[in-house]
């Protein structure tokens, strides 16, 4: 995009696609050459990584054991071993595994790229003193979605596999998972929790356009924990305690986007005024 400015400056639609376009094959570049490195890692990246909370030695699973036995309560996560193995039935299944996984790693490891490349289409239609927050709005979008990446791998994804690893309908059923069916879940966990840790940023821009006020967010904010309960028992396992840990940050994301719109809103109430004078 480019700054609008006299009318033979304005650009058409058809520039404006062909400006996104370039926005999107540079910032998949960036993805493809970090999945790449991550492709090389194979060793780190599903050993370490992947495969790291379907072991008993968890970081995660020695904190939520030590958590629940001060509370007195069995919650299932002090034990040496998951019961369950992980298979590949499909001849090109684990090389696919290697390919998406590395796709996905790309896209954390370049997302504050990808940020920049959204940022850089949209800041055109802004005013120079917004576009002044470039590196802060990169930053914080950048340590909001890597917050919520850590949360989804250190807290649901272990709940997850602690829950699903060990439930069992009869003793005669063993539980042996699909290497693509594992995957899946450690994928759909880390990445939901990095885009709902993005929440400020979605209101920052609702706001700014009009679409969202902090007497909406107020408004309709019991309606809203009844949504984040809901998405907690949709990423998470069916258990009280899961769906609690899970929904209290989405929350206290929630109070500080009403924060971060009314701030906006003000913003925005004042240049309505001083336009009004102007004119």
């Amino acid at each position: 995009m480019k700054q609008i400015g006299t009318p033979q400056d304005e650009m058409s639609f058809l520039d404006h696609l062909e400006d996104l376009r370039w926005h999107l094959i540079r910032a998949t570049l960036a993805v493809v050459i970090a999945g790449s490195i991550a492709f090389l890692a194979k060793g780190f990246i599903f050993d370490i990584l992947l495969f790291g909370p379907s072991k008993g030695s968890f970081f995660s699973y020695d904190i939520l054991c030590r958590i629940s036995s001060a509370l007195g309560i069995d919650g299932g996560f002090c034990f040496d071993e998951m019961p369950f193995r992980i298979q590949s039935r499909t001849m090109g299944g684990q090389f696919s595994a290697h390919v998406w996984t590395s796709i996905t790693a790309g896209f954390i490891i370049a997302f504050p790229y990808v940020i920049y490349e959204f940022w850089k289409f949209v800041s055109p239609a802004m005013h120079n003193n917004e576009r002044k927050y470039a590196k802060g709005f990169i930053f914080i979008s950048s340590l909001l979605f890597f917050t919520g990446v850590i949360f989804g791998y250190y807290v649901v994804t272990p709940l997850s596999i602690n829950f699903l690893g060990k439930y069992q309908v009869s003793e005669t059923v063993f539980n042996d998972f699909d290497l693509s069916s594992y995957i899946g879940l450690v994928r759909a966990s880390v990445l939901a929790s990095g885009l709902i840790f993005e929440l400020p940023i979605l209101i920052y821009f609702l706001t700014r356009i009009g679409i969202v006020t902090p007497a909406f967010l107020k408004k309709y904010r019991k309606y809203a924990l009844v949504l984040v309960l809901i998405l907690s028992a949709i990423i998470t396992p069916p258990d009280i305690v899961s769906q609690i840990i899970v929904a209290i940050p989405v929350l206290v994301l929630y109070e500080v986007s009403i924060l971060i719109s009314k701030v906006i809103y003000k913003q925005e109430q004042r240049k309505l005024k001083r336009q009004g004078y102007e004119k």
